[in-house]
């Protein structure tokens, strides 16, 4: 049975970059979590309720109640990865090994959440010279590639390259190079207990990429991709378990 109403998305972001550094506060006048949300609402519309929370947010914006109302969930952290408190680490966890869908964005490979729900280091190689990046799709029929031109071009962007320390993926959606000539596994999805996971990797702070259409239609993709079908229910037992860093 499909989800009753609207997919219900809350985008997460870190904040902390908007509030310090005023070249990202004027690419971002309403944060990074601003721009995805106003993407995410560009491309699907009525088929969606979206609501934004931040790092500084109480509870993170990721209470129990908060998250019950939350049907698919993206992340974006960088800077204050080890500032996310254990428990709503594992609060999250919990939830998506019960359905609820996850979003995992650029930096957002090396949190908390993401190293637990991975198993693995999810460290990567990386430098940032503003290089050309061509986002290319490997997997044509997947609904996340949906509309998306092949190659995406972002045309200044930073590096990242392999080897990127995760597990192999389910399904490999798109590959990036870089005019470094570097190579990277820039969409990558998962499926944990009972959620699906897209990890997608353009989206620095120091560059406008949430502004991008392509990118916006591939993350409106991947929330529909991501929804549980019925709905989020009780994670499974070995859910419990606690996380410990």
């Amino acid at each position: 049975m499909p989800i009753k109403g609207p997919i219900k998305v809350t985008v997460w972001g870190e904040n902390r970059h908007e509030q310090r550094e005023e070249e990202v506060r004027r690419r971002y006048p309403d944060g990074m979590h601003g721009a995805i949300a106003a993407g995410l609402t560009e491309h699907l519309g009525s088929r969606v309720r979206v609501r934004t929370a931040v790092l500084d947010d109480p509870e993170h914006g990721l209470s129990d109640k908060e998250l019950a109302e939350t049907d698919v969930l993206t992340w974006w952290g960088h800077m204050a990865h080890e500032d996310v408190a254990d428990e709503v680490v594992e609060r999250v966890r919990s939830r998506v090994l019960g359905g609820m869908g996850l979003l995992v964005l650029h930096s957002g490979h090396y949190s908390k959440l993401f190293r637990s729900l991975m198993g693995t280091t999810c460290s990567l190689n990386w430098r940032d010279a503003g290089e050309r990046e061509l986002v290319w799709t490997v997997a044509p029929g997947h609904p996340i590639a949906e509309g998306v031109p092949r190659p995406i071009v972002i045309g200044e962007h930073e590096t990242y390259g392999e080897p990127f320390g995760v597990p192999e993926p389910d399904e490999l959606v798109f590959i990036s190079s870089f005019g470094g000539g570097e190579a990277f596994r820039s969409g990558c999805c998962y499926r944990r207990g009972l959620g699906r996971i897209f990890y997608f990797s353009p989206g620095d702070q120091n560059y406008p990429v949430y502004h991008h259409p392509d990118v916006r239609r591939v993350l409106a993709n991947a929330v529909l991709w991501a929804a549980p079908p019925a709905g989020v229910g009780e994670p499974l037992d070995n859910a419990h378990t606690p996380v410990r860093w």
